[in-house]
């Protein structure tokens, strides 16, 4: 299990409920990104987190990643980066991107965890 603790709130973040997207990226973004992003930091370096049938959780609220995208992992890992689009339909994922389901857009606050199951 991964977890991570949600730091900051990008002002734009709520623009992106229409679009069932969340961009998390960890500490090192830049200024621009953060305006877009939900800023985590790891308790601890995750490896391989993100894989078909795995779960995402954002507070109670659980979603099952139903595609990895081939970078997703990596910049994962590296940079903390990773795009979830949550949709009910199956689409191609693009390559630093996870879909998980059900659609929705999940709440979500500073202080609050993800966690990756």
């Amino acid at each position: 299990m991964v977890k991570t603790k949600i730091v900051e709130i990008g002002s734009m973040v709520p623009a992106f409920e229409e679009e069932q997207l969340i961009i998390l990226f960890g500490p090192t973004a830049t200024a621009e990104l953060r305006d877009i992003c939900v800023i985590h930091e790891f308790e601890d370096t995750p490896k391989d987190a993100l894989k078909v049938g795995g779960k995402i959780k954002f507070g109670d609220q659980v979603f099952t990643i139903d595609e990895v995208g081939s970078h997703a992992n990596a910049n994962f890992e590296e940079l903390g980066h990773i795009s979830i689009y949550f949709r009910n339909e199956a689409e191609e994922v693009l390559p630093g991107a996870i879909i998980a389901s059900p659609g929705g857009f999940p709440k979500f606050e500073v202080g609050d965890t993800i966690e990756l199951l």
